[in-house]
C-alpha cells in the first residue's frame, strides 16, 4: 500500500542488532489513522486518500471539523438531499488533530477504513517530513555555521559578527539571499531513506534508524521511500 501514516515523535533511544552493534534510532508513534476522504479524478480530479491522526475532543473542534467526520444536520444539507445529491461518505470518526493528504492510487480504500502501523511491515525504509525546532532569531554562527572571526589580536569585541558582506560603489547594494542574521527553523523538512529498525504493532510504534525533524511531541509524515537501495550503513 503507498498511502503513508501520520504519526507523532515520542523520543530517542538505541538498539542492538544480531551482530550486537549499537544502532541510535528514533521511536514514533505512527498511527492507528483513520481514512476520512478519498478522492477521486471523477468529481476531484486527482486521486488522493486523506487521513487523519489522534482524535480531538468534540468540545474543542470547530463546526467544520465536525462536519468533516460525520454527518450534521443543518439547513443546507437538507436542501442538497431534496435536490438529489448524493452526500460524501463520512467517517464517523472523532474530529482529528493532524490531518494530511497522500497523493496515491485509491483502488481498495474506503472511507473510515483503519489504518496501522503494519503497512510498512514489509518496508525497508521510509521517508519522514517534520517541522523543525523553532529557535528564534539568531546569529550568523549559528544559523549558517559560520567560524567566526579570529580570536587574535586586532579583533576587538566582533568574534561573533558576520563581517564584511562585500559590497562596494558597484554594486553598491547587498544582493539577495545573502546569509546573515535572522530567523532560523520551523520549516518543514523531510529526511529521506531512513532504515526501518523495528516495528511495535501491539503499541503503534515504529523505530526508524537515526533522527528526525521536530521536537518530542511532534506531528510528522512517514512515507514509503522511493530511494534505491535502502541504508546498509553499520
Amino acid at each position: 500500500m503507498a498511502v503513508g501514516l501520520l504519526g507523532r515523535k515520542v523520543g530517542m533511544t538505541q538498539i542492538f542488532d544480531p551482530a550486537g552493534f549499537v544502532i541510535p534510532v528514533t521511536v514514533i508513534q505512527a498511527g492507528p489513522c483513520h481514512v476520512l476522504q478519498v478522492r477521486t479524478a471523477d468529481r476531484d480530479g486527482y486521486e488522493a486518500v486523506q487521513i487523519g491522526f489522534l482524535d480531538k475532543p468534540r468540545r474543542l473542534a470547530s463546526r467544520s471539523q465536525r462536519g468533516h467526520v460525520a454527518r450534521l444536520d443543518s439547513k443546507r444539507q437538507k436542501q442538497r438531499a431534496a435536490a438529489g445529491v448524493q452526500p460524501v461518505a463520512k467517517p464517523n470518526t472523532e474530529p482529528q488533530r493532524f490531518v494530511r493528504e497522500f497523493r496515491t492510487a485509491v483502488e481498495g480504500i474506503q472511507v473510515g477504513q483503519e489504518l496501522k502501523v503494519d503497512i510498512f511491515a514489509n518496508i525497508k525504509a521510509v521517508d519522514i517530513s517534520g517541522v523543525t525546532k523553532g529557535r528564534g532569531t539568531t546569529g550568523a554562527m549559528k544559523r549558517h555555521n559560520f567560524a567566526g572571526q579570529r580570536a587574535t589580536h586586532g579583533v576587538k569585541k566582533v568574534h561573533r559578527h558576520v563581517g564584511s558582506i562585500g559590497m562596494n560603489t558597484d554594486p553598491h547594494h547587498v544582493f539577495k539571499g545573502h546569509r546573515m542574521a535572522g530567523h532560523y527553523g520551523t520549516e518543514n523538512v523531510t529526511i529521506r531513506n531512513l532504515l526501518v529498525a523495528r516495528l511495535d504493532s501491539e503499541n503503534n510504534l515504529i523505530l526508524v534508524r537515526g533522527a528526525i525533524p521536530g521536537p518530542i511531541g511532534g506531528y510528522v509524515v512517514i512515507r514509503q521511500s522511493n530511494k534505491v537501495g535502502p541504508g546498509t550503513k553499520k
